[in-house]
C-alpha cells in the first residue's frame, strides 16, 4: 500500500465500480491491469479532451450523446476509465490511480499542449492531477468538482478505522490530493462548472476551485439542477459553455 489513502477499507467505501460494456473500447495497459477507455478521434491536430467521469458512472454513460456533442465541437474525446470500472480490470484506489493519468496521456498520443483535462466530481481529482503533471496543457474543466478531498474521505471513514490519526490522514491528503497546489501550478485556461443546489458536493467547492485557479479562468454556477442533473437540467447552456471554451484552442 503506497499511501494511507489506498487503504482497502477507504477504497471499498469510496468507490462504486461495476462492469459496463460498450463498443470499440480503447485499452490502456498498466502494471497488472488494463483500462477500458474509449477514444473518439476527429482530427489529428484538433484539441483532445481527456474526460474523467464521476464515481457512480462508467465510460459507457458518455458514449453516444456526450461523445457526439464533444466531437461536434471539433475536438477529439478520450473517455478515461478507472481501474475496476466498466471494461477495466484491477481495483480502484485514490492515490494509485493518479499514476494512470500519465498512462492515459501517453496512450492518447496527443500533444499535451493541445489537451483539455475534464473532470466531473471524483474525476476532478484526476483532471487536476493531469493539469499539475502537464502545467502547459491547453485547458482544464472541472464539473461539480471537489476542493476538499479530506472532507470526502471523512464521509466514508474515521481515522481510527485506518489505524491512524487525523493529523496523519490530513498529511496524506495534503501530499497527494492538494487541489489548491495543483491548480496553482497550472498555466492553462480553466472553466469551473457547478450547480448552486448541488446536494452532494456543495457549490462552495466549485467556488474555491475557481478562486485557486490562475487566470484566465471562468466560473459558471447553474441555478437549475443538482449534482447528478447538472448536465440534463442545463444541457444547452452546459454544452455552449464547453464549446466556447474549446473553441479557444
Amino acid at each position: 500500500m503506497s499511501s494511507l489513502l489506498d487503504h482497502p477499507l477507504l477504497s471499498a467505501r469510496y468507490f462504486y465500480p461495476w462492469p459496463n460494456r460498450f463498443d470499440d473500447p480503447f485499452f490502456v495497459p498498466g502494471d497488472g491491469f488494463r483500462l477500458g477507455c474509449r477514444y473518439r478521434r476527429v482530427e489529428a491536430d484538433a484539441p483532445t479532451v481527456i474526460h474523467f467521469h464521476g464515481n457512480g458512472e462508467t465510460v459507457a454513460d458518455y458514449v453516444d450523446g456526450f461523445e457526439e456533442r464533444i466531437a461536434g465541437m471539433g475536438a477529439n474525446l478520450f473517455l478515461a476509465e478507472y481501474r475496476g470500472y466498466g471494461m477495466s480490470s484491477g481495483a480502484p484506489s485514490l492515490v494509485g490511480m493518479l499514476a494512470d493519468v500519465e498512462l492515459i496521456v501517453e496512450a492518447s498520443g496527443a500533444d499535451p499542449a493541445r489537451i483539455v483535462f475534464f473532470g466531473r466530481s471524483l474525476g476532478s481529482l484526476f483532471a487536476a492531477h493531469g493539469a499539475w503533471l502537464y502545467p502547459h496543457a491547453a485547458g482544464l474543466i472541472l464539473e461539480s468538482g471537489i476542493a476538499d478531498p479530506l472532507e470526502r474521505a471523512l464521509m466514508r471513514v474515521e481515522p481510527w478505522q485506518l489505524d491512524t490519526d487525523m493529523d496523519t490522514l490530513r498529511t496524506a491528503v495534503d501530499r497527494d490530493l492538494d487541489q489548491r497546489e495543483k491548480l496553482a501550478a497550472f498555466r492553462g485556461r480553466t472553466l469551473v462548472l457547478h450547480a448552486r443546489n448541488d446536494d452532494l458536493v456543495e457549490v462552495s467547492h466549485g467556488e474555491r476551485l475557481y478562486r485557486w485557479a490562475n487566470e484566465p479562468k471562468e466560473l459558471l454556477v447553474f441555478e437549475r439542477g443538482d449534482h447528478n442533473t447538472i448536465l440534463p437540467a442545463n444541457e444547452e447552456a452546459y454544452f455552449a459553455a464547453v464549446a466556447a471554451f474549446i473553441r479557444q484552442f
